[in-house]
């Protein structure tokens, strides 16, 4: 078993998502598994490259040149599940990511643990994603695609809490408000394995939200910071623009995100 930081450049230097996915999954598998017996396989250290590997399809567009489709269409809803794939493709690179850039920073085992977890649901949401596009006659690729997927890794390589407050504390936690809505979409038009697959999403994704939260106050304690000032300052740091209402308050709580983190930084707000 290789170290877990050299699993998770692994994830990153490959380019197919079904591929890819596949790795993380068997990766995971294997941490797990040995996690269970009590043991703490090396974290080792990594030399992830400073954008994953991405497969020549789908073209990757300016979010201002995404063509909008109407959800209420079939080519609108293949649009929105192509649209969720490139999401879920993107987030299991950024959680192997979070462990391959900061294997320096001393964590605790709970750390990998979780972010190995969440890499392999991630991969498990794509592969549902994809089998759900293929069941409508497209697949991931056949659309152009949000080119600014990667910017919060970028902008956040060097600062673990950076990472934690923009990527699982804002970005996943949009996931929340916004899928309740997209899980209707498909109810509406009758497809059964959508609605299953990103009901599946909705719950899964909750977790990765609180495994943010948990780690974030766990490196506030450490150097002694106010959670909630951090987060505000790293957030108006590093996420590109204001947190757009509204907000699922029940989810984000469920996953310890109180109102007064976000609100403040709300596009009302500003």
């Amino acid at each position: 078993m290789i170290a877990l930081a050299q699993m998770a450049e692994a994830v990153l230097r490959t380019a197919d998502g079904r591929e890819k996915t596949a790795l993380s999954r068997r990766f995971a598998a294997e941490w797990q598994a040995a996690r269970a017996q009590g043991a703490l396989p090396e974290i080792g250290r990594a030399d992830p490259p400073p954008h994953p590997a991405r497969p020549d399809r789908p073209e990757l567009l300016s979010p201002r040149d995404v063509p909008r489709r109407r959800p209420g269409s079939p080519e609108g809803r293949i649009a929105l599940l192509h649209a969720v794939a490139h999401i879920e493709l993107n987030a299991v690179d950024l959680h192997w990511d979070v462990i391959a850039r900061f294997a320096d920073t001393a964590m605790p085992p709970g750390f990998y643990d979780d972010w190995v977890r969440a890499a392999d649901e991630e991969s498990k949401h794509f592969n549902l994603m994809c089998d759900c596009l293929e069941a409508m006659g497209s697949f991931y690729g056949a659309l152009p695609a949000h080119a600014g997927m990667w910017r919060a890794a970028e902008d956040t390589a060097d600062d673990l809490m950076g990472r934690l407050a923009v990527v699982p504390m804002v970005l996943e936690a949009r996931g929340l408000d916004v899928t309740p809505g997209m899980i209707e979409i498909f109810r509406k038009a009758g497809a059964e394995d959508a609605v299953k697959a990103l009901e599946t999403i909705y719950a899964e994704e909750v977790a990765h939200v609180a495994y943010g939260s948990k780690w974030f106050h766990f490196l506030c304690g450490r150097h002694d910071l106010d959670p909630k000032d951090a987060f505000h300052v790293l957030v108006r740091q590093y996420f590109h623009g204001a947190l757009k209402p509204p907000f699922n308050e029940e989810k984000r709580a469920e996953a310890g995100l109180p109102p007064d983190f976000y609100w403040p930084l709300a596009e009302q707000a500003r």
